[in-house]
């Protein structure tokens, strides 16, 4: 049962006490029947609608690593405690190289030397005194240990963990000193700035999704945030045995409050549109039908609103204190949302306010008992 429902079995036997008889004989004086029903109204308006279809969901990282070591060797420095955030290309990891480091020197060290017998053997072609046999071999001899010194800086790239993209780095387990191994864990990577979340929809309902298709998230560590996202992917195999669709949803995270591994309840908006809504309190259901009171006059500066009229409508679908009007209303129209109770066909009522997204019923009780008493 929606809160204005709810509101409106609590308040009735309020609205009913709400003129008191000597006021409702003051207002009824020089007239025939009964004084007029105190009710409250509520304006029909065209809001954005949609069929909402729930399901769970887990997060994930919009990219995320486990950064290992490809070398055998103790670590030499950490460049992290854990949770910061780091950017791409930034060090991690140090690993000792010294042996490749001087194998590196030496490498260059003879590269110097073939460097100068190139040159020494290319002045001496140039005089004649030298065959050109002995220049091509000399210069094979400099790209031999040219080769041998790109190898070793690739290796010496080895000892260097770096991040591969911006995010955040994990929880630090090792220590300077630890030797590690290839395929030693060293620390997590996550691209936390947006963040994936997977979720599974019935296939009787596959028709009704497409990419970017709008849906909300939330989640018991911030029950009063709701986090607004699109779908990115829908998965191109049903599975067999639960008969579901695996989809995708791509979420903003610039505040950084979500975290990989976090469940979410998701609400996805299908069939978006334009719609004309009134508050569920309004509606009197009789059988099958739903009808509503209509006012029949709109004069917001006075307390006299006149009569009413009982219109059939049809409704659609339905959410949290509101409901969808698909025939029968027109927006801006006025309806009784409580006092309903009591009306008749040759009903006079007293409009006592009108409730919106600003005022609640609490509010025009509370200023309407300041009036009189006063």
């Amino acid at each position: 049962m929606g809160v204005r429902l709810a509101l409106a079995l609590v308040l009735a036997p309020v609205l009913a006490g709400v003129v008191s008889p000597s006021l409702a004989q003051q207002r009824g004086a020089g007239t025939q029947g009964p004084p007029p029903t105190p009710v409250i109204a509520a304006e029909v308006t065209q809001e954005a609608w949609s069929d909402p279809l729930e399901s769970l969901g887990t997060l994930s990282a919009n990219e995320s690593v486990t950064l290992s070591a490809t070398v055998t060797d103790t670590v030499s420095a950490l460049n992290f405690e854990g949770g910061e955030e780091v950017s791409q290309g930034d060090v991690l990891v140090e690993l000792s190289d010294i042996e490749e480091r001087a194998a590196l020197r030496e490498a260059q060290a003879l590269r110097t030397e073939r460097q100068n017998a190139v040159n020494r053997f290319a002045q001496l072609e140039s005089r004649n005194l030298a065959p050109r046999a002995d220049v091509e071999d000399s210069r094979a001899q400099l790209q031999q240990v040219d080769a041998t010194i790109a190898g070793l800086e690739a290796m010496l790239e080895n000892y260097r963990v770096k991040a591969p993209f911006d995010g955040v780095v994990g929880v630090r387990d090792i220590s300077v000193g630890t030797l590690v191994t290839p395929g030693t864990e060293l620390t997590t990577l996550d691209d936390v700035s947006h963040m994936k979340l997977d979720f599974d929809v019935p296939e009787v309902q596959l028709g009704s999704l497409s990419r970017g298709l709008t849906l909300t998230a939330t989640t018991a560590a911030y029950p009063d945030r709701v986090f607004e996202g699109e779908i990115a992917t829908i998965d191109s195999r049903i599975d067999p045995i639960s008969r579901s669709i695996s989809v995708r949803a791509l979420l903003d995270n610039e505040e950084r409050l979500l975290r990989p591994g976090m469940l979410m309840r998701v609400t996805i908006a299908r069939s978006p549109r334009q719609a004309l809504v009134i508050p569920e309190s309004a509606l009197v259901p009789e059988g099958q039908r739903q009808r509503v009171w209509v006012l029949t006059t709109r004069e917001p500066t006075s307390t006299e609103a006149g009569e009413v009229v009982r219109r059939d409508i049809e409704v659609g679908s339905r959410r949290e204190g509101d409901v969808e009007v698909v025939k029968g209303l027109e927006a801006g129209e006025l309806v009784v949302t409580h006092g309903n109770d009591r009306l008749h066909e040759a009903s006079r009522i007293t409009l006592i306010g009108i409730e919106d997204e600003t005022t609640s019923v609490s509010d025009i009780l509370l200023e309407q008992r300041q009036g009189d008493d006063t």
